[in-house]
């Protein structure tokens, strides 16, 4: 009998075996992961507002999920959750855009000190321009923000030398950077903080060779500290709130998570077994959805797609709990809308409203 060298290949690699012929609910791409998460791994996240809905999928499903820049016992619930602790593992607030990592790890290890170190909102309070909104009530004086920032690395430093599991989140390949040595924000100037002045402050839109050499080094930084690190990447499904590109958000957003989409496969595909790529944009954005997995908005994340990206996740990386964790209702809740979630990005939209 003829052969050829797609023959013998398994089911997984064929469209009409895994997809065609099964309902949507049953696709599952997940990776062959070249680990597990055990019940004792330090789990931490980092990225775009989608790694906050990780860190509560992680919380839900039992993992030990890392934070070493926690709240006091005594602080109120809801300080705790304005104030975001908890909400990644350290306070670094949303890292849109890769750059950030890479410069969060130079900062916090004091190989990169931006001129760029305050700025002053309106109502004369002062904020960390590399991560606004952190404090809601602001600073009285920019001595305490360097002292505040001071603390913060210190936890950061904590958290890239103790963590086991890093899940990291890609989120845009827009953003802000101070001219005079590259400082990436996560906001533009105006919108939390600061002002906007052309002649200080560019827009730039990163192509995939900048993401995935920004990528590989923040792996490279992360590694040099903590060589045992496991990294799960991931891009996140959530669309870009606003673009700053002459064109239509829609043609943005499809550049920006297609660029994200290419970085992540080509940095996974180097074969090292302390990195894998988790496929919940793939699973989320995939036609075969028909669109169920997005809520009317056609940007939140239905309560279909989540339950979809927590069987996926479980069955991957911790196959003895795959069965559905007793709050996964709860959690899709969670995850059905960003009611709850500390996304720097809608602050654009309230800045023009």
């Amino acid at each position: 009998m003829a052969t050829n060298p797609y023959s013998d290949l398994p089911a997984e690699r064929f469209w009409r075996k895994v997809v065609t012929n099964l309902p949507p609910f049953a696709v599952d791409p997940r990776p062959r992961s070249p680990f597990a998460i055990g019940l004792a791994d330090k789990v931490a996240t980092g990225g775009s507002c989608f790694a906050q809905r990780v860190a509560e999928a992680l919380r839900e499903a039992g993992f030990n999920y890392h934070v070493t820049e926690g709240a006091g016992a005594d602080m109120p619930a809801d300080e705790v959750r304005e104030r975001q602790f908890g909400t990644f593992s350290a306070r670094y607030g949303n890292l849109y855009y890769t750059r950030q990592f890479t410069q969060l790890f130079d900062r916090a290890y004091g190989l990169f000190t931006p001129e760029l170190s305050v700025w002053e909102r309106e109502d004369g309070r002062y904020v960390d321009p590399f991560r606004p909104t952190v404090e809601p009530a602001g600073f009285a004086t920019p001595a305490q923000v360097e002292a505040a920032r001071v603390d913060h690395f210190a936890r950061v430093r904590e958290l890239f030398e103790t963590l086991d599991v890093f899940v990291l989140t890609l989120g845009l390949t827009e953003g802000w950077r101070w001219r005079a040595d590259g400082a990436a924000l996560p906001l533009a100037p105006g919108v939390a903080g600061g002002s906007y002045d052309p002649a200080l402050y560019e827009c730039v839109n990163a192509g995939a060779a900048e993401v995935l050499g920004d990528l590989q080094g923040f792996l490279d930084r992360l590694w040099s500290v903590n060589p045992a690190a496991r990294v799960i990447v991931t891009v996140s499904p959530v669309p870009m709130i606003a673009t700053y590109m002459d064109r239509h958000v829609m043609v943005s957003n499809s550049y920006s998570k297609s660029v994200l989409r290419v970085a992540a496969g080509e940095v996974c595909a180097s074969g090292d077994p302390r990195l894998v790529y988790f496929p919940a944009y793939d699973l989320v954005t995939s036609n075969v959805n028909a669109g169920r997995y997005y809520n009317d908005d056609q940007r939140t994340i239905s309560e279909a797609g989540v339950r979809h990206v927590m069987r996926s996740f479980l069955a991957t990386f911790a196959p003895d709990r795959a069965g559905p964790p007793l709050a996964m209702s709860s959690l899709s809740a969670e995850y059905q809308s960003t009611t709850g979630v500390i996304c720097d990005e809608e602050e654009i939209e309230r800045s023009v409203a």
